[in-house]
């Protein structure tokens, strides 16, 4: 049947002592015991409200032990999870579920006003799960620990398929985020491919078992990017399924001494960031606070999904000297394109990264790209690949295409390939722009600055930005009559779209920003752009 998360996880908590700690967050500590329990419990208490296999179970709250525990009931029942982004307006958050045919929603009270405002026109969820620090739910909710304390926290006796699927939402070129759909046996085996390259792993649920009884829990993981996002979700989700504990952050916003306070007191392994957005104001800090934090218990920091610099791992490396660093190219679509590693003493080239075993470079005529030739080429990852793209047929035949009877997920980056076989990273085609980890599609910004009766069009582009990685910028052309005014811009667009997806800045075009046949002229707006913010 293939491997089913739901099936590890009980394999592997019936065999570790359940005294140990499954998440730590803040001063709450939940034993592997006590999650066990509650996981299986939630499983059987959303069946018995009506939730059967494929269902999908949306997870609506900052990052929590809740969470991650959601995650797991859903495995165990047997439902389809799906991230939902809690910086999203109510419309956005509608269309989530909407889009998803999500049937439960777990959430936290403090969402509780925007649910209650799009509930009505959703008519599939049929359950409500509501995350209360006070106990407090809304009428049209169940408490979260009711339905984690509903049973004996035994394990579900059903039978459960390595097609069990997990979602992804991601953006789309659209700007419209987009399901990725996965199935649970093929995420599983990309992470026991790259674990075969190092010796032998379990094969079966019984010698899983047999490895995590003989082993007993492994290792702590920090995951400072939210769970809602696939770099710490994934990586959270990884540690979970070992037994590990997985150490999360109380705050509402990324505090690099929060991190380095829980590193200090909670000793984990492994560090997760997001590139420089994480990275800087971590060094940072350890630069304005000589010897304040212990951070000698890390020996891995991954990241994926931004530009992690070289003078930035150099400087985290001072402090953490026998730490690795793992800088990931992947996307929600397309695990495992490259890696870059790093080390005290080495030097490693910003966005070069070592080809993934599945990975393959081809010109837009889909013919291989030879090392060392300088032909730009768009990359490619070969299978195990997601089935596609959730009621997105057409996004689906453009991501996932075969070349030489082999079916590649082509996600729309573009590469350099150096002569000895590494990738110089390029970026996307499209025009996609990566603000502190969140990706933001230009047309959605600009359809909401048109919206304006000052505007009469608009472009955006992402400008460099040290803080944000890229930072969110609007090029308009005014209607006749009208001036800029920025604030009033800037408020026009965060009243529609989620606050980090509205312009840092606004400027009136210099020059035009549409070709000749109407298209846009992204270089144009964003020399425009340059020009002035210089």
């Amino acid at each position: 049947m293939g491997w089913n998360f739901g099936d590890i996880l009980d394999a592997v908590e019936g065999v570790l002592p359940q005294d140990s700690p499954a998440f730590i967050h803040g001063d709450r500590t939940i034993s592997l015991g006590e999650a066990r329990q509650a996981t299986n419990n939630m499983a059987r208490a959303l069946i018995a409200r009506g939730a059967v296999p494929g269902d999908k179970i949306a997870i609506y709250m900052r990052t929590r032990p809740e969470y991650l525990m959601a995650v797991a009931a859903g495995w165990k029942a047997r439902l389809t999870h799906v991230n939902v982004n809690y910086r999203y307006t109510p419309e956005e958050v509608w269309y989530i579920f909407d889009n998803s045919d999500a049937q439960t929603v777990v959430y936290a009270s403090e969402f509780r006003d925007a649910v209650a405002q799009i509930r009505p026109r959703l008519p599939g969820v049929k359950t409500w799960v509501e995350v209360s620090s006070d106990g407090k739910v809304a009428d049209f909710a169940e408490r979260f620990e009711d339905l984690a304390a509903e049973g004996n926290g035994g394990p579900l006796d059903i039978q459960r398929s390595g097609d069990d699927q997990f979602f992804i939402y991601t953006g789309g070129t659209t700007g419209m985020p987009k399901g990725v759909m996965w199935a649970h046996n093929d995420l599983r085996e990309i992470t026991l491919a790259a674990a075969r390259r190092m010796g032998p792993v379990p094969e079966t649920l019984e010698a899983l078992a047999e490895h995590a009884r003989n082993i007993g829990p492994q290792g702590r993981v920090l995951p400072a990017p939210p769970l809602m996002h696939g770099t710490g979700l994934l990586t959270g989700m990884g540690v979970m399924m070992t037994g590990g504990t997985v150490i999360t952050l109380e705050g509402a916003a990324f505090d690099a001494e929060e991190l380095l306070d829980n590193v200090d007191r909670h000793k984990p392994q492994m560090l997760v960031i997001v590139g420089d957005s994480f990275g800087k104001p971590i060094l940072n800090a350890l630069n304005d606070n000589p010897g304040r934090w212990d951070v000698s218990s890390v020996a891995m920091i991954v990241s994926s999904g931004v530009m992690w610099s070289q003078e930035v791992k150099q400087g985290l490396l001072e402090h953490m000297p026998a730490a690795i660093l793992s800088d990931a190219f992947s996307s929600s679509e397309a695990l495992g394109m490259g890696q870059s590693m790093m080390a005290k003493g080495m030097e490693v080239q910003t966005a070069k990264f070592a080809i993934g075993e599945r990975c393959r470079v081809f010109d837009e005529d889909d013919n291989p790209v030879e090392p060392g030739s300088g032909v730009p080429g768009i990359i490619a990852i070969g299978p195990p690949n997601p089935v596609g793209y959730y009621k997105d047929e057409e996004k689906t035949a453009r991501t996932f295409r075969t070349i030489g009877g082999v079916r590649y997920s082509i996600p729309g980056d573009w590469c350099i390939v150096e002569p000895d076989g590494t990738l110089t990273l390029l970026g996307r085609g499209n025009a996609c722009i990566n603000t502190a980890g969140e990706k933001v599609f230009p047309e959605e910004v600009e359809e909401a600055l048109k919206t304006h009766p000052s505007v009469e069009d608009a472009l955006v582009v992402g400008l460099p930005d040290e803080k944000w990685g890229q930072a969110v910028t609007g090029v308009v052309t005014l209607s006749a009559g009208a001036d800029l005014d920025e604030a009033a811009l800037r408020t026009h667009v965060r009243a529609a779209l989620a606050g980090y997806k509205t312009p840092k800045r606004i400027v009136v075009a210099d020059r035009d920003i549409r070709a000749a046949n109407g298209k846009a002229d992204y270089p144009a707006a964003r020399a425009s752009a340059e020009a002035q913010l210089a």
